[in-house]
């Protein structure tokens, strides 16, 4: 099977090119046995896993992998036992050894780099997170999460000073003096996180990091690593068998089966555009208002008006746009409010030089801003209990665009 051509960086965070790439992995294979390029031949192109086992013996873990994951994205690799998305993790690092493609960091081919170079990598550019903790069960939760440090010869004042910071990000602030026996499985986890989180990495590699833990408890981890991100914006691969979770933490994901990647895209568009029927039955039982966002259901705002303009400007625009109301923006389209048409006739009639003043900016007034990335879900009910459009807007409170009921209802039945 082979690798779909869209590999490219992802867009940012409005929508366009983020225009750097953390990690390229091009053309890449792990083939385990005997003579393992033999499977490379021209003659045994195009066989998958099952043909290579059964013709030659050997097993491919990777097969032709190709992707690019850009700084600061949270990319998730997901397929089901045996896919090979723990191996693919490792050959990004060569605690397995690729049998042939290339893997550059930042510019740095760690396929070609030297047993020195490959060490120094490991250590400062980046820090990975498995499934099990690895705590060491004679050393404090300080000392387990200050060991990468240690390791690095950095002092002790100054480690744990570091450390205390990782430690409170994760929530285990009063835990230092405690042993990993005292630890809840996720209080386990959350210190194998602020372990690789101490030593600053740029970039954070994280095998099933959250699967052998309770439901709940799970989805706390979630949310405590969707707020570190938010935060410190890492680059980050997570690896995963459940859907939920990849569709929940990734920017942009990729379905892995048999040793390939079959497709990468955004969340949407694994779910809503799956490219064929293997990644379709993942998706089959996705509820659609829980994937789409604002960004996906807005339109442009039918009136918009500065707060600096006239009352008789406003007046115009609201009347020759149809509606009942208009955005209100300052000079850099932050938003501010509403401006109804009964307003901003009063605003005329009063004499005011500006519809500043006549802005309804409380809470009861209108419904307030939301932000790109809510989920229908969460819109759904707002809409609903809102007369005027629902204003969107970005990082900045710049208006983005508006959602109105029908648009919203569209949507929704045509994705049902």
């Amino acid at each position: 099977m082979e690798t779909p051509a869209d590999t490219g960086t992802p867009a940012g965070p409005d929508g366009g090119d983020s225009g750097a790439t953390a990690i390229s992995v091009r053309n890449l294979w792990k083939v385990f046995g005997k003579n393992p390029l033999r499977a490379l031949a021209t003659e045994n192109a195009g066989l998958g896993k099952q043909q290579l086992q059964e013709s030659l013996g050997l097993v491919a873990g990777q097969q032709d992998v190709s992707f690019d994951v850009g700084h600061g994205e949270t990319f998730v690799v997901m397929g089901l036992s045996g896919s090979g998305k723990s191996t693919l993790i490792r050959c990004l690092i060569r605690l397995i050894e690729p049998t042939a493609g290339g893997v550059v960091v930042d510019g740095t081919d760690i396929i070609e780099a030297d047993s020195d170079g490959l060490r120094e990598f490991r250590r400062s550019k980046i820090a990975m997170v498995f499934q099990q903790y690895g705590l060491l069960p004679h050393r404090s939760v300080m000392d387990n999460a200050a060991w990468g440090l240690e390791v690095r010869g950095v002092p002790k004042e100054e480690r744990y000073q570091k450390t205390q910071e990782m430690l409170d990000m994760v929530g285990l602030d009063g835990w230092e003096a405690a042993y990993p026996r005292e630890l809840s499985g996720g209080m386990q986890q959350r210190v194998g996180l602020a372990r690789a989180l101490a030593v600053d990495p740029e970039i954070l590699l994280l095998d099933e990091p959250f699967s052998g833990l309770d439901p709940l408890i799970r989805r706390h981890m979630q949310d405590e690593l969707i707020r570190i991100q938010q935060e410190l914006h890492k680059t980050i691969v997570f690896i995963t068998h459940d859907l939920a979770e990849a569709l929940r933490l990734g920017d942009r994901i990729a379905i892995m089966r048999d040793g390939s990647i079959v497709q990468i895209g955004e969340p949407e568009d694994i779910v809503l555009r799956p490219e064929d029927e293997y990644v379709a039955e993942f998706t089959q039982d996705v509820r659609r208002e829980s994937i789409l966002t604002a960004r996906h259901v807005m339109v442009d705002a039918p009136c918009v008006v500065l707060a600096d303009q006239a009352p008789e400007e406003a007046c115009a625009a609201i009347e020759s746009g149809g509606v009942e109301c208009a955005m209100v923006l300052d000079h850099d389209r932050t938003y501010l409010g509403l401006l109804t048409a009964e307003r901003a006739r009063e605003a005329r009639e009063g004499g005011a030089s500006t519809v500043g003043d006549h802005v309804d900016r409380h809470p009861g007034d209108g419904p307030a801003p939301v932000p790109l990335d809510l989920t229908l879900e969460e819109l759904i009910p707002i809409s609903m209990a809102s007369e005027p459009p629902v204003p969107v807007v970005g990082p900045l409170g710049r208006l983005r665009g508006v959602v109105d009921r029908s648009t919203l209802a569209e949507t929704i039945s045509t994705t049902d």
